[in-house]
C-alpha cells in the first residue's frame, strides 16, 4: 500500500510540472498574440485553457482520494496539500493567459495595446515569459535557488504594473478612449497576477523543502 501512495505522489508532481509546462506556454503564445495582433494564436489560447482546467480537476480529484484512502500525515500530508494549492494556482494562470487572448479577439482586427504602450507590454510579456519558466523548472527540479529568482523577476512585473499607471496618466487628455484605458489596465493586471500566481508556487515548494510557512503577504490569491 505504501507503493502504490508513493507512486501516486510521484504522478501528481508530474502532473503538475506538465500544468507548468502547458501554463507557461499559454503565456507565451497570449503575449506573441497580444503583440501581433494575432487572432489565429489567440484563439489557440482560449482553447487550450480546458486541457489546463480538465487536470487541474483530475489532479485535484486524485488528491482528495489520496487524502481519504490513504490518511497521510507529516511531510506526506504537506505533499498533497500542496499539490492541491499549487494546482489552484496553475489553473488560474492559465485562466490570465486564456484573458489576455480573449482581449486580442474581442478587439480584433483593431490591435488591443494603443502603439504608445506596446514597449512597456513587450517587458511585461518577457518577463511573465520567464517567470512560467523559471517556475516550470523549479517544479521539475525543486530546489531553493529557484525561489529568489522568481521573486525577483515578480517584483519587476509589479514595477512595470506601476509604469502602465504612469504612462496612462502621462497621456496626452483624450488620446486613449475609455474602452483603451479599461483595456491597458486589465491587461497590465493579467501580467501582474501571473507573476503573483508563480510566487504562490515557488512558495509551496520552499514549503515542501524547508518545512517553513512564511507566505508572502503581497501575494494574493
Amino acid at each position: 500500500m505504501r507503493e502504490v501512495f508513493k507512486a501516486e505522489l510521484e504522478n501528481i508532481a508530474d502532473e503538475l510540472v506538465e500544468m507548468a509546462a502547458k501554463v507557461s506556454e499559454a503565456m507565451r503564445s497570449a503575449t506573441e498574440a497580444l503583440e501581433n495582433n494575432d487572432l489565429e494564436l489567440a484563439e489557440k489560447v482560449i482553447d487550450a485553457d480546458t486541457e489546463i482546467d480538465n487536470m487541474t480537476a483530475g489532479l485535484d480529484q486524485r488528491s482528495a482520494e489520496l487524502l481519504a484512502l490513504q490518511a497521510p500525515v507529516a511531510a506526506d500530508l504537506r505533499v498533497v496539500i500542496s499539490a492541491l494549492k499549487m494546482s489552484v494556482a496553475l489553473e488560474r494562470m492559465g485562466d490570465l493567459a486564456r484573458h489576455i487572448a480573449s482581449l486580442v479577439r474581442i478587439r480584433h482586427p483593431q490591435p488591443a495595446l494603443p502603439e504608445g504602450f506596446r514597449d512597456v507590454f513587450l517587458r511585461m510579456g518577457e518577463a511573465a515569459i520567464r517567470i512560467g519558466e523559471e517556475m516550470e523548472q523549479l517544479l521539475d527540479n525543486p530546489g531553493l535557488r529557484g525561489v529568489p529568482l522568481i521573486n525577483a523577476i515578480d517584483e519587476e512585473l509589479d514595477q512595470l504594473h506601476l509604469r502602465v499607471f504612469a504612462l496612462i496618466a502621462d497621456s496626452d487628455h483624450g488620446a486613449l478612449s475609455p474602452a483603451q484605458i479599461a483595456d491597458i489596465t486589465l491587461l497590465s493586471r493579467y501580467f501582474e497576477r501571473f507573476g503573483d500566481q508563480a510566487v504562490n508556487v515557488s512558495q509551496r515548494v520552499e514549503y515542501l523543502l524547508t518545512g517553513s510557512w512564511v507566505p508572502d503577504l503581497s501575494a494574493k490569491d
